[in-house]
């Protein structure tokens, strides 16, 4: 079983009530407003990517659909989701829900059988958990349940915080369809499905399937969560994981990596960004100062905005003598100040990896994975290999949390903007020095394996 669904079950068992809970529509409204004025107090700059008209009229459209008197927990969240995701930020957001899915895959709920990929503007078939085996892998979904496949997005969009449409069906495909799915619309328990397969349209009939035993316990995480390294067809292979977690033991591993690597002599290194949720600056640059040259920094220019908000969340949590955490304290409430970081110095010579290096991405290397890959690229420190990442590598983000005053729901918020080392605040992702497009939820690894492929050529 894979260890991320592991985890999963203890927090279905843990927080099964939580799925059950309901709101009275006054609270609802209530944390909807406190919502809005907390993300115009203490957001970085809530109208970065939209204006404050639009956000406004979203905001109204859907505080008066609200006429139940009473929410679930998932209708509450739903709502929430679709006045925080008009921001058009990946690092403001209100995440899926996922104690409530816990708690209704625990309770024998069902979901829809079909992984998918989006790719080309297209949906395709990646994962068939259905018992109709005559689906084939990589066909089109046109329609399900009469519904096309735009309009289903449609109704998932505003569920998802993205700065757009390429990172939104990004992040669709890392928490998946069929948990989308059942979250905007519900379970449903057969599936009248059209799909192109070869340039023709054929109808299926599709049987649900259990949440758990039909499709978790089935699957694994797009995100890796665990560390690797060693050696694939000559070359040094390093994924460092996530940039989070102990830090003593995560200096370890890379220590324990670098020394092997500079062993065995190996003429070619590959790290492995893809599929990376991010993290903090302090483990990325420990990392990149095993391939740096010179003396660097993790970005060109870090502003930030404190709050009140922000202001009780770092006494609450952080060390307040650190500088970092003392600067948000000693700044009014509301202003925007620039923060400087210190140069970080590469690794001695001696320890130093030497060799030629590759950095692999794709549209999943997301937050800090997507800010080191911009950072090695900028200062020439290794090759970019892959396709374009979901995340700006300059973007709103160093993200926190506070919890809403009624239904307790958590929501994410950007207090800072990070701007790349080469200075661009260019709307884009990082765009690699060699493309090879990934195709996410096959069994074939497409950009490690054409990496190698290139290597080979050049020996």
């Amino acid at each position: 079983m894979n260890k991320t669904f592991s985890l999963l079950l203890l927090v279905i068992i843990t927080l099964n009530s939580f799925g059950q809970q309901k709101f009275p529509k006054q609270g609802v409204l209530e944390d909807l407003l406190y919502l809005k004025t907390s993300l115009e107090k203490a957001h970085y700059n809530l109208y970065t990517y939209i204006t404050e008209e639009a956000f406004n009229e979203n905001y109204t459209k859907v505080r008066t659909s609200i006429t139940q008197d009473s929410l679930t927990i998932l209708e509450t969240t739903s709502l929430l989701q679709a006045v925080i995701s008009k921001a058009n930020n990946g690092h403001t957001e209100i995440p899926f829900p996922g104690a409530t899915y816990g708690a209704y895959a625990n309770a024998g709920g069902t979901l829809f059988p079909l992984e998918l990929a989006f790719e080309n503007g297209k949906a395709l078939i990646r994962k068939n958990l259905s018992t109709n085996d005559s689906l084939q892998i990589g066909s089109e979904v046109i329609t399900i349940n009469k519904r096309s496949i735009n309009d289903i997005l449609y109704q998932i969009y505003p569920l998802i915080s993205a700065e757009r449409r390429y990172f939104k069906l990004a992040k669709l495909e890392l928490f998946s369809f069929p948990r989308y799915y059942w979250q905007a619309f519900g379970e449903q328990k057969f599936f009248d499905v059209e799909v192109k397969e070869n340039g023709i349209v054929k109808k299926y009939k599709l049987d649900a399937v259990d949440a758990i035993k039909g499709f978790e316990i089935k699957r694994n995480e797009i995100f890796q969560l665990d560390r690797e390294f060693g050696f694939i067809e000559g070359a040094a292979y390093l994924r460092p994981g996530n940039f989070s977690g102990d830090k003593e033991q995560y200096k370890r591993f890379i220590d324990s990596s670098f020394t092997a690597f500079k062993t065995k002599k190996s003429p070619n290194l590959i790290i492995d960004l893809r599929n990376n949720l991010g993290g903090d600056d302090s483990f990325s640059d420990y990392l990149v100062s095993y391939i740096a040259h010179k003396p660097f920094r993790w970005c060109s220019k870090f502003t930030l905005k404190t709050s009140a908000i922000l202001k009780r969340h770092v006494k609450e949590t952080y060390d307040v003598s650190q500088p970092f955490w003392k600067s948000v304290l000693s700044h009014d409430n509301g202003s925007i100040y620039k923060y400087e970081f210190d140069l970080y110095q590469p690794q001695p010579e001696t320890k130093r990896y030497q060799g030629k290096v590759y950095v692999l991405v794709n549209r999943q290397s997301h937050s800090q994975s997507a800010v080191t890959a911009a950072q090695i690229q900028d200062y020439s420190f290794a090759t970019i290999v892959g396709e374009e990442t979901g995340d700006f590598p300059s973007l709103l983000a160093s993200q926190y949390g506070f919890n809403l005053p009624n239904t307790g729901i958590n929501v994410k918020i950007a207090k800072g903007y990070i701007v790349r080392i080469n200075g661009s605040k260019k709307p884009e992702g990082v765009q690699p020095d060699i493309i090879i497009k990934d195709h996410l939820l096959d069994e074939n690894d497409e950009i490690l394996d054409g990496l190698l492929a290139i290597l080979k050529n050049q020996q």
